[in-house]
């Protein structure tokens, strides 16, 4: 080859060669929620192993099991997790030179006269490659990158999802089996009274009549006692579907409901909302937003085709080179509309930043203001209520024993303790409950926060 093509070459060399970005894992910094717990995250490579772990629930379960197991396994996390693979990739994309053209041309040929066959014919070829002078590799990338930073966040949301899912759903087990429990001892309330009532009876002491009232009772028991069963077992699927089970391996969970404490002030956990991934991403959504601003302007720019390569001429058999440029003129479409789309989108989306922090502190000052409640519940009734019906019970039941009271008075205060218990536990279970939102609203255990 002749060296007066040397340059061309090597002008091609450095048009073809492209830019490629190197990939850039947009995981953002976890929530202080639940960071100590490892969390699914995909493999690079798409073709390697899609398990992290083949554990699965014991016979009993305790909470930061159940963690475990939903972080590393929940679906709808791998979903979110394998959706910032995808915009990594699509960033590496974004960042690549479109490809050359290659191309062959042959002239004045097949004609008549000294234009027959190939005697006169001009053969020519080359390579044609669009040089984005524009900055829209840059500005594509850019956009790339902030919508990869997004899928980060939407990755970030899911996790404290399954977070507080898996807590939430561990306290409804946990208080289905205090429900249970209860009934359970209830039954034996129930079936001891009907000895009682039946032994009285005998003795001609009471009308044979109390005998049923007491048995209807019992019966009444027997059906709540079945409904405890039925919500246990629902609550116990619906814990193991955090980690993907459809049928629990897991007979019961271990912990306790009666473990509260005091929360911080509202100002305190307030402030803290910007940890919010609801809130936190609408700062890399306006920054995207502002990315497809930069990107429209660059497309303002026409990007020119450049062309070059040799031709030979048959007829003299001498060689030449040829280039050539070809550059839209940008007259009627000078991306004008998608510029003030653009610009519309930016605003859109500051207003719906402002729109989420909104919502955040209204989810917020109602979460708080269930679990503050719920804590002044769970006090009346450990300090005074319960304690006056398990009393009052108690005596009741004694004296009926003695001649005291009637079958009414016993019936009456065995409800009352039992709707008394039962107000407990629902009161500890909102607590749990409640306490786990305010925390997934704010990306932090209360227990982080200054107590003043």
């Amino acid at each position: 080859m002749s060296t007066r093509f040397v340059p061309f070459l090597a002008m091609l060399v450095i048009v073809v060669g492209g830019c490629g970005t190197a990939r850039n894992v947009a995981w953002p910094e976890p929530r202080p929620l639940a960071e100590e717990f490892p969390t699914y995250k995909p493999p690079i490579d798409p073709e390697a192993s899609n398990s992290t772990t083949d554990d699965v629930a014991g016979d009993t379960l305790a909470l930061n099991e159940a963690l475990r197991l939903a972080l590393q396994q929940n679906p709808e996390l791998r979903e979110a997790g394998w959706e910032v693979r995808a915009r990594e990739a699509a960033t590496l994309q974004a960042g690549l030179w479109p490809n050359p053209e290659i191309g062959a041309d042959i002239e004045e040929f097949g004609g008549t006269g000294p234009l027959a066959a190939l005697s006169a014919a001009e053969i020519g070829g080359g390579i044609g490659q669009l040089l984005p002078f524009g900055g829209d590799v840059g500005a594509r990338r850019d956009v790339a990158a902030r919508e990869r930073d997004l899928a980060g966040w939407t990755y970030e949301a899911a996790r404290l999802d399954v977070a507080t899912y898996t807590m939430q759903t561990f306290v409804d087990v946990l208080a289905a089996q205090r429900r249970l429990a209860l009934a359970d001892s209830l039954l034996q309330i129930a079936d001891r009274f009907l000895e009682t009532v039946a032994s009285r009876a005998e003795a001609g002491k009471v009308s044979p009549l109390e005998v049923e009232r007491a048995g209807i009772v019992r019966s009444n028991v027997v059906i709540e006692r079945r409904e405890a069963v039925a919500d246990l077992e629902a609550a116990r699927k619906q814990l193991g579907a955090a980690w993907g089970e459809t049928t629990p391996t897991f007979e019961r969970v271990v912990g306790s409901l009666a473990e509260v404490g005091p929360i911080p002030a509202y100002e305190s956990v307030r402030s803290l909302v910007e940890r919010n991934p609801d809130v936190a991403r609408w700062s890399t959504e306006i920054t995207l937003r502002r990315a497809d601003l930069s990107l429209a302007r660059a497309n303002r720019i026409p990007d020119p085709i450049f062309t070059a390569g040799p031709s030979r001429f048959q007829e003299t058999g001498e060689t030449a080179f040829r280039a050539g440029i070809s550059i839209p003129l940008p007259i009627f479409d000078r991306n004008q509309g998608a510029i003030q789309e653009s610009k519309y989108r930016i605003r859109q989306a500051e207003s719906g930043a402002s729109s989420a922090r909104v919502e955040a502190e209204s989810r917020l000052a109602s979460a708080y203001e269930t679990l503050a409640a719920a804590l002044d519940r769970i006090d009346i009734l450990r300090t005074s209520v319960l304690p006056a019906a398990r009393r009052s019970f108690e005596g009741i039941e004694e004296g009926y024993r003695e001649g005291k009271f009637d079958l009414l008075s016993v019936l009456d205060a065995q409800r009352t303790l039992f709707e008394s218990t039962n107000n407990y536990v629902e009161a500890l279970a909102t607590y749990h409950q409640a306490r786990a939102e305010v925390e997934r609203l704010i990306g932090t255990p209360l227990s982080e926060i200054l107590i003043e």
